[in-house]
């Protein structure tokens, strides 16, 4: 015991940043996360919301080269090139997909839109993988049990907007448009607008007379079909769907051509980029991507339940006008409207989201 006296004597001369703890993030090597994407068809929007959410897992420490290993899937069927494409194909492709994530068995999967979500969630569910959602635009049509609750595994966020609201906004600029044409595919999203339009247009001394077409269609023949040369609709309502974004914005474009040469307004029900449209309505593809990345957060760093969270959306929806647009209409915002109106990029006026009471 006497030996080890001097050793003891010596260790506690030492200077005190010889004992100190070393830091905890060089103690441990911090765990890298593994996520996996998967969406259907390649779009802008769908972008939109991956970067938000990206940015948002940023904001939380976790990023690529440093923590976080993303690898993502976009189940397209060379859909742009006019290939091959069919609802069972698609169906069938997420599922090959989800399986193939399962056995992965990653620390999240990110689901872009209705139809992945939709039909991966099962198979994730049983494998025990949390699904987070985004781009979704009604959480029921992609099995959620409400607006808020996702059920088992899986939470997200919605594009989810009142379409009540969105159409009393759209008469307070258009007060005498009374019939409202859409053009639609089988797109989950893009069917699940239409149907909620159509319900909501009666109470407001509206009517929403639809077309469905294929991904591969041209859009122009049900334009000049709903428009009747001038006896028909008053008014082209876009919904949120895959066919407006494909083959290089070709539906959107022409439906803008149509709109300046027969004078009919074009609006948005989605915030997405639509040449000739007059009025934007709807949530943000990169603020809701960002609210799923928020939740993909607390299932990543702190371990909560997907069950527990909550399914997001942006309270107040984003409402845009082309100045420029409405002008070639001939066009001008009623007073009550133009009222709220301030300045936002790209020269478009953002507008007070009034809905109803």
């Amino acid at each position: 015991m006497k030996r080890l006296a001097p050793a003891a004597a010596l260790l506690c001369c030492l200077p005190a940043y010889a004992i100190e703890p070393l830091p905890q993030e060089t103690m441990e090597q911090q765990p890298e996360f593994k996520v996996e994407v998967l969406q259907v068809t390649d779009i802008e929007p769908y972008q939109e919301a991956y970067a938000g959410f990206i940015g948002a897992l940023r904001a939380q420490q976790i990023e690529t080269g440093r923590n976080l290993r993303v690898n993502r899937v976009k189940v397209d069927f060379d859909v742009e090139r006019g290939g091959f494409w069919s609802k069972l194909g698609v169906v069938m492709r997420i599922r090959q997909e989800a399986q193939r994530i399962a056995a992965a068995k990653p620390d999240l999967v990110l689901a872009i839109g209705t139809p992945a979500t939709k039909y991966a969630r099962g198979i994730l569910e049983d494998a025990k993988v949390p699904l987070v959602f985004t781009a979704v635009a009604n959480p029921l049509d992609a099995g959620c049990a409400s607006l808020a609750d996702c059920g088992p595994g899986v939470t997200g966020s919605t594009l989810y907007t009142n379409m009540g609201d969105a159409l009393a906004m759209v008469r307070r600029v258009f007060p005498d448009a009374r019939r409202i044409g859409m053009v639609h595919t089988d797109d989950e999203n893009g069917v699940a607008n239409v149907a909620a339009a159509a319900g909501s247009a009666p109470s407001l001394g509206m009517a929403v007379t639809a077309r469905q077409v294929a991904k591969t269609d041209s859009i122009v023949p049900s334009l000049k079909a709903l428009h009747q040369q001038g006896q028909g609709v008053q008014l082209f309502a876009v919904p949120l769907d895959t066919y407006y974004g494909l083959h290089r914005y070709e539906a959107a474009n022409d439906l803008g051509d149509f709109s300046v040469e027969n004078q009919v307004p074009v609006v948005t029900l989605a915030m997405v980029r639509v040449p000739g449209a007059a009025l934007y309505i709807g949530a943000e593809f990169g603020k809701v991507g960002a609210m799923a990345g928020i939740q993909a957060a607390k299932i990543l760093k702190h371990h909560v339940k997907p069950d527990v969270l909550p399914v997001l959306r942006q309270d107040k929806p984003t409402v845009l006008a082309d100045p420029a647009r409405l002008a070639a209409l001939n066009v001008t915002l009623p007073a009550t409207v133009a009222a709220g109106k301030t300045q936002a990029g790209n020269g478009f006026w953002q507008l007070e989201w009034t809905p109803t009471p």
